[in-house]
């Protein structure tokens, strides 16, 4: 029971850190960039140092040769002289330069070596870099769109769905009221027609609209004399 307990406090202390971390992923981020930005500048340094090295080797060489070449000389002129002593110093001086310049040699070989390889490194480390900044702007901008696009629904999109509602609203009783004022003048013209006529039949102006009693009786006496 007491390590089913301590697998439940373990498993809850990790999803709350778990859910901490991912609510403050771009302050993480931001700040692990930060930091690898700061090892990618040493490693930009450390570079610089060994090349310093290597560049302090390289100007060696030539300086070991010529006081290879001058001693060789001199070593010459003495054997020349019968001065076997200092032949055998200058001698002496030489190997003691031959062993420099070749420890030099494989320094520089060395130094060379590294370089290749720091520069390699760094070139690495500088495209991640700038790969994961990318990024990073991407998630930036990914989230300050989201929490507008969460925001937006709940609150300026409510408000003009009810500005549409209104605005329709107003449009149809507008539109009820045109067609109300057009229908009414249609009645009123055509009232007003019709009342001219019926004035100008009553007084013998043209037909009559509708038959009358008298017209009807002339009628049917007409039928019944032809009868």
């Amino acid at each position: 029971m007491f390590n089913t307990i301590l697998t439940l406090v373990r498993g809850r202390s990790h999803d709350t850190a778990q859910a901490v971390a991912d609510a403050n992923a771009l302050s993480i981020l931001r700040q692990q960039l930060r930091d690898g930005a700061t090892g990618v500048e040493a490693s930009r340094r450390a570079v610089a140092v060994v090349m310093a090295y290597a560049e302090r080797e390289r100007k060696a060489l030539p300086r070991i040769a010529a006081q290879m070449q001058d001693l060789e000389t001199r070593a010459l002129a003495a054997i020349a002289k019968n001065r076997s002593d200092l032949a055998g110093e200058a001698a002496a001086a030489i190997a003691q330069l031959e062993a420099e310049y070749a420890a030099s040699e494989r320094a520089l070989a060395t130094y060379d070596a590294e370089i290749l390889r720091l520069r390699e490194d760094l070139q690495s480390s500088e495209l991640r870099l700038r790969e994961l900044q990318r990024g990073l702007q991407l998630a930036d901008a990914t989230q300050k769109s989201q929490s507008v696009r969460g925001v937006l629904p709940r609150a300026v999109t409510a408000s003009l769905a009810e500005a549409e509602a209104t605005l329709q609203r107003l449009q149809s009783r507008q539109a009820h009221a045109e067609a109300t004022a057009v229908a009414v003048t249609d009645l009123s013209a055509g009232l007003t027609a019709e009342a001219t006529s019926a004035r100008l039949a009553a007084a013998g102006c043209g037909p009559a609209l509708r038959p009358d009693a008298a017209a009807v009786l002339a009628r049917l006496t007409a039928r019944s004399q032809q009868a």
